[in-house]
């Protein structure tokens, strides 16, 4: 059985010219795009089969991401229902050259596993194993009402 932890994956991308807007940082649906990827990875990490997107909860954009820094992803699966994957999704603007790190972005999404025929899938229970486990659960929890 999966742990937390073992959902927890960390992505890093460099801001580029084609991934900004009109104010040279990072359009926000590439950010919401980096966040999907990495939150499918996490959820399928749980499933164990393919997941795809089913709910996008409280998306909060706190600040830009400036063209030339990286946009870092953290992401881990809290809660696991019979089909269904809850992740928490942040990602953060870094300095490369500073390697100051502030965060940008906070969500929960839901995403449900599916078979070779896309048909909803069960998935098994979310280990709860360590502190570190605890504590990225509770956290999680308690910012469901908003990050």
């Amino acid at each position: 059985m999966p742990s937390v932890s073992d959902t927890y994956i960390e992505n890093r991308v460099r801001v580029q010219p084609d991934d900004t807007n009109n104010y040279g940082s990072a359009h926000g649906g590439n950010v919401v795009k980096w966040m999907d990827e990495v939150g499918a990875m996490s959820a399928m990490r749980l499933a164990g089969t393919t997941c795809v997107t089913a709910r996008i909860s409280g998306l909060d954009f706190e600040r830009p991401i400036p063209q030339g820094d990286i946009c870092v992803i953290d992401s881990y699966a809290y809660a696991a229902g019979t089909s269904s994957v809850r992740v928490r999704l942040r990602a953060y603007r870094e300095d490369p050259r500073s390697s100051d790190v502030e965060q940008t972005t906070s969500s929960h999404f839901v995403f449900v596993a599916v078979d070779e025929e896309m048909q909803p899938t069960t998935v098994p229970d979310l280990d709860v194993e360590t502190e570190r486990d605890q504590r990225l659960r509770q956290e999680a929890l308690a910012s469901e009402g908003g990050d």
